[in-house]
Formats: structure tokens, sequence, C-alpha cells
């Protein structure tokens, strides 16, 4: 896996490429929060689907540019030589259906008569003009309605990029405390043997004056194997818990870390602790936000098609004043044209935009639903998750109490057996209960800390998943 990530950038062992000072300290659940948070490929490709969003928007946003427009005609050959030169810019409201327009025109040579109103004065014509929407279009069209539609869509984008992040990071706290309860597990296991070890030169000693029977020395050596065994497949699933942090754990190139058991943290505080906050806003759930913009744009879709239900009823204004010297078109050109209109239109049936108001208002009425049900969702699962962490708790007290016991039964049997008031089965029994105690102990640790890690996830807690610092790729 680090191979492959490795051949990906053309580069060497991401372990190989670690300054020697990067592996002296402890390796925090912060450092890897924030690294996760910086180089996790799925936040930066999540982070690259904003932009796609935000670039989406902006091209509903072209509906709205200011259009400008030249068209020429010249007659080349027959009885006319009319020739005319025409130069439109248009400009949509932000805020209406309509459209203010500006307009010149200059025309030379004759037109037949059937054409005479493209004769202008010597300066040509110029016209201001607009169109505004009474009904149909007036509140919203289809224009404005894909804008909307599409900064909801960069609102659902960020929140999926949000739930994106929550993800890896819930990920990457989970790979962490799996790495550190193996790291754990694998140095009780070699405290295990190292009892073993060093208890072995004292017996071999002991069997040598015939204090005690050569059996021992294979007993011993059997409980040595054991423990080998024991610290190999520690050693193991340490090996595979690093490299599965390393998927979250990179370096300033983004390449996968794979981190040495030198690195282990403190037992005392091995997890790291995540702080969730008391208050918890069902709102900042992204599946939640997401479902209500999803309702957003149901909503919006429901006034276009209620708009589509209305007639078309448009009010047009124009002013036209030719310039210069009168043309041949005669004085008739010369004097200011005010000129006012309106446009009525409406399908009779209108099929097509009941059919849409119809289809709109069902998904509305399905998202409501969905709305309600996840909210109950998300209620139950921050609450089990709760139950989860005070049941871990009260196994981590209970795990502690047991530790001491089987820790203190261990060293009064280990006393025994050096005074010769006790046999070798037992002292071994004892040692391997106190560990296995030791392990149960990690375990729960561990388990309290996965809990406490899903509660931050399930709230959304952006603070306790290391998501406060932005990425610079965004």
């Amino acid at each position: 896996m680090v191979t492959a990530a490795s051949a990906v950038h053309g580069q060497e062992s991401p372990a190989a490429s670690i300054a020697p000072s990067s592996l002296r300290s402890s390796l925090t659940l912060e450092a890897v929060l924030q690294s996760s948070a910086r180089f996790a490929p799925d936040i930066i490709a999540a982070l690259a689907r904003n932009r796609q969003a935000e670039a989406r928007a902006l091209t509903t946003q072209g509906a709205f540019d200011t259009v400008f427009a030249v068209e020429g005609r010249s007659r080349i050959a027959g009885y006319y030589d009319g020739t005319e030169l025409t130069g439109k810019a248009e400009q949509p409201f932000m805020d209406n259906g309509g459209y203010v327009y500006g307009h010149y025109r200059a025309s030379s040579g004759e037109f037949p008569v059937y054409e005479d109103k493209a004769y202008t004065n010597r300066l040509g014509e110029v016209k201001v003009g607009a169109l505004y929407s009474l009904l149909r279009d007036r509140l919203i069209d289809a224009r404005r309605s894909d804008y909307r539609l599409a900064a909801n869509d960069i609102d659902i984008t960020r929140f999926e990029t949000k739930a994106t992040s929550i993800g890896v990071q819930a990920r990457a706290i989970d790979a962490y405390q799996k790495w550190v309860a193996a790291g754990l597990k694998l140095k009780a296991y070699q405290a295990l043997l190292a009892l073993a070890q060093d208890r072995t030169h004292g017996i071999q000693r002991q069997v040598k004056m015939g204090a005690k029977p050569d059996i021992l020395l294979i007993e011993n050596e059997a409980s040595l194997v054991k423990r080998q065994a024991f610290v190999i497949e520690a050693r193991q699933a340490f090996r595979a818990a690093a490299v599965k942090l390393s998927l979250f754990y990179r370096d300033e190139q983004g390449l996968p870390i794979l981190v040495e058991e030198g690195r282990l943290p403190e037992a005392a505080n091995a997890f790291g602790r995540v702080r969730t906050d008391p208050a918890f806003n069902l709102a900042g759930r992204p599946d939640f936000a997401v479902l209500l913009k999803e309702i957003d744009k149901a909503t919006v879709k429901l006034a276009l098609a209620r708009n589509d239900m209305k007639p078309r009823l448009d009010l047009t204004g124009e002013i036209a004043k030719d310039v210069g010297r009168e043309g041949l078109g005669g004085y008739s050109r010369t004097p200011l044209e005010m000129i006012v209109g309106v446009t009525f239109k409406i399908p009779l049936q209108n099929r097509k935009a009941k059919g849409k108001l119809a289809e709109t208002q069902a998904k509305i009425d399905e998202l409501t639903v969905k709305q309600r049900y996840l909210a109950e969702k998300i209620q139950a699962e921050v609450t089990s998750i709760g139950i989860e962490v005070e049941t871990a708790s009260q196994l981590v007290d209970a795990a502690e109490r047991e530790r001491t016991l089987a820790q203190r039964l261990a060293s009064a049997e280990r006393r025994r057996f050096d005074l010769g008031s006790s046999d070798f089965f037992l002292v071994n029994q004892r040692e391997e209960s106190a560990t296995s105690v030791e392990v149960k102990l990690i375990e729960a640790n561990a388990r309290i800390a996965a809990a406490r890690a899903e509660l931050a996830a399930a709230t959304a807690d952006e603070d306790a998943l290391g998501l406060d610092l932005r990425s610079p790729f965004e």
C-alpha cells in the first residue's frame, strides 16, 4: 500500500523521506488530525467538488451577462444600393424576467418602400428600451431559478464536504487509536516476555545446583516460546495498524508516513482526549443540512412551476431619436419617438405547468417526511452513543481495579516463587493473567476513546475532529 502511494508520486518509500527529528517525539492525536485535515485525498477531492459547484454557479450567472451584437447588410447588386449597420446591447434584469437594451442604427443609400424603416438620418438612430414582466417571470423565471438552484448546490456540496471530512477524521481517530492499542498490547507482551527471560538465568542456576528438577528448564523454554509468539502476533498487528494509520498521517508532500514503535505516546494519555461539545445543534449535522437544502431546491422549483401557471403580461417601452442631418428617408425620422407596448399570452390547457406543480409538491412532501425521520434517527443515534460512552467509562473503572489486583497477585506469586514457596506453573499463570487483564484494560480504554470519537462524529463537532484547520488546497 505504501509502495503504491510512493510510486504514484515517483518517490521512494514515504518512511525514507521523513526527517530523523520527526521520529523523536510521541505522535499525538492532534498531529494526526491536523495532517489528515490538510492532506487526506478524500477531503482534497471534496474541496475540488466545491470548486466545481462554484464554477457551475458562475455559469448560471452567464444568463445575466450583457450581450452586444452587431449586424450589417448591404445590397451589392440590383436597383437599390442601401446599406444598414446595427449595433445592440442588451442587459437582463436580476430582479425581473425582462431586460433593458440600447440600440444604434445607421444607414445610407436607397431602400425599397417595403424596407422604409431602414432609413435613418445622417448620423444614425439611437434607441433605448426595456421589457418588464408583470405576471409570469416577474418574481422568478428560468434564469433566476437556475441561479438559485446553483447556489443551493454550492451549499449542498459544502455540507457534503463537511460530511466527507467528518468521516475521514473519524476514520483517522479510529486508525490512531487502533495503532495506540496495538502498540500498548505489544509493550505488554514484551514486558511479559522480559519477565520470563529475566527468570531464565535463575532457573538454570537452580537446576544446575540441584535445587530444581531438569523439567523446569523445559517448562521455562515452553513459556518463553509461547510468550515470543504473543510478541510476534502483537508486532504484526502493530505494523498493520501503522500501515492503516499512514493513510491519514502524511508528510508535507502529502506522502504517507509509516510511524514506528518509538513514537507511541505514554500510556496515561495514549489514546488522546476527544473533547466533545455537550451542546448539539441538529442543523449542524451535514446530512440533515443537505436535506434542508434539498427542500429549499424543491421550493424554488415549486415557485417556478407556479410561475409557469400564470399568463404572460409584458410591458415594453422605447425611446428613439435620429440624429444628424436629414437623410433620404425624409423629415419623419427626425422627431423624438416614444413607444409603449403590451404583450399578453396564455396557454389554454397549461398541462405542462400543472404536471410540474404536482410533481414538485409531491417531492416536497417526500423530503419533509424524510427530514422528520432523519431528525428522530439522529437523536436516537446520539443518545445511543452517549449510553455507550457511559458504559465504556464503567468498564474502564472495573478493568483498572481488576488490573491492580492482578498485578498484586502476580507480584506476590513471583516473590513466593523466588522464596521457593510457589511452583513455576502458578507464577506463570499469574503473570499471564495479569497481562491478559492489562490487555483488557487497553481494549476498554480504546472502546471509550472510540465511543467519544463516534459521538464527536455524530454531533458533527468540528473542533473535536480537528476540522477547524483549513486545507491548503481549498
